[in-house]
């Protein structure tokens, strides 16, 4: 009898003009039917549906993600293709590697042109939002939860559906999956997560073992590098990241869990053509803010250890004065703040000094151990957790977390009698390219570009062609946080479920894709470009270099500077500022008006 807590696997997708059918490839006995006029959904014994169309005209597909609604209607959202990871307690592991969107209605006729274009738009963001790199899923294996949180539920939880156990807070498609969340549809609801999966088979001591780092991106405050920053009201910070190591030994499951996430303050840091943007703080409640963070991180968690890396000087000392500060005020039993200057102490390109930080917790990483299962028996349990940030929560926190989970590995083999010290050189090899690899796909996730730093992480020592590396990186930052990152943010916000299509838009309703620019947007640039050829064509090519020469070489010189500077300082005008976000320009103009740190 097949498991009814598995999703299908391979499904074959019929499209009729009234009705989409999602048949199970292997032994079917139930078919997903969906009206393309009503919309409704149901799942039906197999012998009582028949298909009106040849049994070989279907497309075949991978998964049921869901369906969003745009201008012209539903979509339904498949998986088309995907890459096998690896196993995880027996289950494969998937990386979603294709998708397609299909439109319920069959014609856009009733759409406007305006409204055709803007529909255009959403159908681009939905597909954004799927192909950014690192969405995963499994048919039976539960991502979005930790080995620990899986062992600490009742036996009913593993009877019910995986999407309707998955954890809210990681369940990536979680609003496209919303309509989808009754009992009928289990085993077609297929949850993603996004982050990072990597599963490596290495050999210690003559046993073979499973090496895995599963991170899981946070739905909440989900977005962009330099749109989303800091903690909302209700606690949830940007760009939070559970991370999890799991070691598979014969019977025996290790894990050990870390969490990552933007400063808990109310901060802001919006892109303005200026290489690093000043940081705001907001005049609101930090500490009400903090308190419902850490308090939830708590429950969840544990005991709390918050590794602060940002720079204690300069343009970042502000906001960790701040934090310091609302640590200090909640005064929170359990939680421990550490600050450690990462620029200042590994100066220089002198990563070993990262000892001195994990040395002063290296009392708590064992005390608060890690979880540990043989069989269906829990001999250990991890009690707390490290929450690393920097400013970003990427280069300088993928760093310190690859150290702390290779200590963790080597206690777990030591503890196993497989080692005596560190790690084998080949372990070595493959723990660093884990990481490296994890630090890259976290980083595109959120700022769009590989990390930095990864040198130190692949190779453990820091070298003058990865600081190359990374000030190309950089560069790429640049570039995409100011003039890329406003249509993924939309898009993350509109698979999300952040902003949801109005019934009319674009016509009886108002769309907010449309978007207005002043005269200084074109005016500028353009006085800009012309000023600049002719400064260049002064130069390279002048009849003679004679008095009139030099002073047309100087007039177009100053006028290319002058616009230049009005370029710059007119900065936001030219950024790709979300349209679907809430905060949008005048958070901007917010902001712009706020005190810098």
């Amino acid at each position: 009898m097949a498991d009814q807590t598995l999703i299908h696997d391979d499904i074959k997708l019929y499209t009729t003009a009234e009705k989409f059918y999602l048949e199970p490839t292997i032994n079917p006995t139930e078919i997903m039917v969906i009206d393309r006029v009503s919309g409704e959904s149901c799942v039906k014994n197999f012998n009582e549906v028949k298909i009106p169309i040849p049994p070989n005209a279907y497309k075949p597909v991978c998964g049921f993600l869901g369906t969003i609604k745009l201008i012209s209607g539903h979509y339904l959202i498949v998986a088309k293709y995907r890459i096998c990871m690896g196993k995880i307690n027996g289950h494969d592991i998937y990386q979603l590697a294709g998708h397609e969107i299909i439109p319920f209605s069959r014609s856009n006729t009733h759409l406007t042109s305006k409204q055709i274009d803007e529909n255009s738009t959403y159908e681009r963001m939905v597909s954004s939002a799927l192909q950014t790199p690192g969405i995963y899923f499994s048919y039976g294996y539960d991502l979005t939860h930790t080995a620990q949180r899986l062992h600490s539920v009742s036996a009913d939880f593993h009877k019910m559906s995986m999407s309707s156990r998955a954890e809210p807070r990681f369940l990536w498609n979680g609003f496209v999956l919303k309509d989808y969340a009754h009992a009928q549809f289990a085993r077609f609801a297929l949850p993603l997560v996004q982050g990072f999966v990597s599963i490596k088979h290495i050999s210690v001591g003559g046993h073979q073992m499973a090496l895995s780092v599963v991170s899981r991106r946070a739905v909440t405050r989900a977005g962009t590098r330099l749109f989303m920053r800091g903690v909302d009201a209700e606690g949830h910070v940007a760009n939070f990241v559970e991370t999890e190591q799991i070691v598979e030994r014969g019977g025996e499951r290790c894990s050990f869990v870390q969490t990552r996430g933007s400063i808990p303050l109310f901060w802001t840091q919006y892109p303005n053509l200026k290489y690093k943007p000043s940081m705001s703080l907001s005049p609101q409640d930090h500490v009400a803010a903090y308190t419902r963070h850490l308090r939830d991180q708590q429950q969840r968690y544990g005991s709390q250890v918050l590794v602060n890396l940002i720079d204690q000087r300069g343009k970042e000392e502000a906001l960790e004065q701040g934090y310091r500060a609302c640590v200090a005020a909640a005064a929170l039993p359990g939680v421990r703040y550490e600050p450690f200057d990462f620029h200042a102490e590994c100066r220089g390109m002198r990563y070993d000094r990262l000892r001195v930080l994990t040395d002063r917790i290296h009392h708590e990483q064992t005390e608060f151990g890690y979880f540990l299962s043989r069989g269906g028996t829990v001999l250990l349990r991890q009690s707390g957790v490290f929450r690393t940030n920097c400013v970003d929560c990427l280069d300088r926190t993928n760093v310190l977390q690859s150290e702390l989970a290779r200590r963790q590995l080597v206690e777990f083999l030591r503890s196993r009698q497989l080692v005596q010290d560190g790690l084998p050189d080949h372990v070595m090899a493959v723990f660093r390219e884990i990481w490296a690899d994890h630090a890259d796909m976290i980083s595109t996730q959120y700022s769009g570009t590989g990390a930095l730093k990864t040198d130190y992480t692949r190779t453990g020592k820091r070298t003058a062609l990865g600081a190359l590396k990374d000030g190309v990186n950089s560069l790429t930052r640049y570039y995409k946080n100011n003039f890329c990152d406003g249509f993924r943010q939309d898009a993350t916000d509109l698979f999300l479920g952040n902003y949801v299509v109005s019934e009319g838009e674009g016509h009886t309703a108002v769309c907010p894709l449309e978007r207005r620019r002043d005269w200084k947007y074109i005016t500028f640039p353009s006085v800009l470009l012309v000023a600049t050829a002719m400064f260049c064509a002064s130069a390279l090519l002048p009849a003679e270099y004679g008095p009139r020469a030099l002073l047309q070489l100087l007039l177009c010189g100053a006028a290319a500077a002058a616009a230049l500077l009005a370029v710059l300082q007119n900065g936001p005008t030219y950024v790709d500022w979300p349209r679907l976000h809430a905060g949008g320009l005048a958070a901007a103009r917010a902001a712009a008006a706020a005190p810098s740190l």
